[in-house]
């Protein structure tokens, strides 16, 4: 066999990611679940000294010498989240993106992202492709890989707090493993994403029949199967954070938080079972960041770590995800435990769904090949 030095990529637009599958939530959802597996018995990589971190960052200053520096505005950077994932996988990849709040006002999605997705034995470069889609449904399908495994069967009513993006595909991933949920509570803060999430409900979720709009957190909370609280918001103060206390929590209720968030006392007691998605992503974060560290990121795993730092919590008592879908520990034990699950969102997460839809573009034919090289002019 005739060995080359051309290196040729495939290059996917939002589009050609759409024709390729990336829109098909059942199949994210076990391929997350595969993911998770893997992760468990450490068949991953990610960057940082304990391989388990969500990336490096660039923040601006909120004024600089610089005139034509960007100005830290709200949620204003620039990041970068490399990882290798072994298993049926096999491959290596980074998204980038950068993100601003104000995009909004261009008629742009806040953040704007792409991903390049390598051969984990020579490096070279199997695709670049648009991530927008290939990110918004990986983060969706973890409150469903979490759902299969911690949510009541019975499972109806949803809570949902932010019905934007991420709470379309967090709706998406939970109905897909949960079938007889029909039910969804809603609190918005601004008129245009709720209308657009309720043609949306119209549109492509005829399983959901009752929709109701509620004012306040505590009606969303009480009564519903399953929460989860989507919305983004400032960091800094956790008082500013939205809460969940544990009076307004149905028995058996499966809380699945994938952005800010806090919980009040009675929600920190040992009988609420508190799940990370990957106990190493916090505690990478907890390394990098000072104290408390769930000032900086809001996410509700990262308080958990500062309830063991301050000893009101102890390790034990909190749980992975990984493991559970492996089978070492156990999912959902009885149909009153409450569960609450901390979603931080992994590069590794990236590359599982990205390596998918990339395979199934080249099965089909489908995006533009693009090369690098035919030779390389220094080897």
């Amino acid at each position: 066999m005739t060995e080359t030095a051309r290196i040729d990529f495939l290059y996917l637009s939002e589009q050609d990611m759409i024709k390729a599958g990336v829109t098909d939530m059942a199949l994210c959802v076990d391929t997350m679940e595969e993911m998770f597996g893997l992760l468990w018995h450490g068949d991953y990589r990610m960057a940082g000294a304990n391989n388990d971190s969500h990336g490096a960052m660039i923040l601006f200053p909120e004024t600089s010498p610089f005139p034509e520096m960007p100005r830290g505005t709200a949620d204003r950077r620039f990041m970068a989240m490399p990882a290798y994932l072994g298993g049926r996988f096999r491959t290596a990849g980074v998204k980038w993106y950068g993100s601003n709040l104000e995009n909004r006002e261009k008629g742009l999605p806040r953040s704007i992202l792409t991903f390049v997705l390598n051969d984990a034995d020579t490096g070279a470069p199997l695709a670049y492709m648009s991530a927008n889609l290939l990110s918004a449904y990986r983060t969706g399908a973890i409150p469903g890989v979490g759902a299969r495994y911690l949510a009541r069967k019975d499972s109806r009513v949803f809570g949902l707090m932010g019905p934007g993006v991420m709470g379309k595909t967090t709706l998406m991933a939970l109905s897909a493993v949960c079938p007889d949920l029909d039910t969804i509570k809603i609190k918005a803060r601004g008129k245009a994403s709720l209308d657009s999430f309720l043609e949306w409900l119209k549109a492509d979720m005829p399983q959901i029949v009752n929709v109701e709009l509620v004012d306040s957190i505590e009606e969303l909370v009480r009564g519903s199967d399953i929460v989860s609280y989507c919305g983004s918001g400032a960091a800094g103060d956790p008082a500013t954070y939205p809460l969940v206390k544990r009076e307004w929590v149905k028995p058996g209720a499966f809380l699945a938080m994938p952005s800010t968030c806090e919980i009040d006392e009675e929600m920190e007691a040992k009988g609420v079972r508190k799940v990370l998605d990957n106990t190493g992503l916090y505690e990478a974060w907890f390394h990098e960041l000072p104290k408390p560290a769930h000032n900086i990121i809001p996410i509700i795993g990262v308080k958990f770590l500062d309830m063991i730092a301050e000893g009101r919590m102890a390790r034990e008592d909190l749980e992975d995800l990984g493991r559970i879908v492996a089978g070492d520990a156990p999912g959902r034990r009885n149909d009153e435990e409450i569960i609450i699950l901390s979603v931080g969102g992994m590069p590794v997460e990236d590359v599982a769904w990205g390596t998918v839809v990339y395979r199934n573009a080249v099965a089909r034919g489908i995006g533009q090949s693009l090369n690098l090289w035919d030779e390389p002019v220094l080897k």
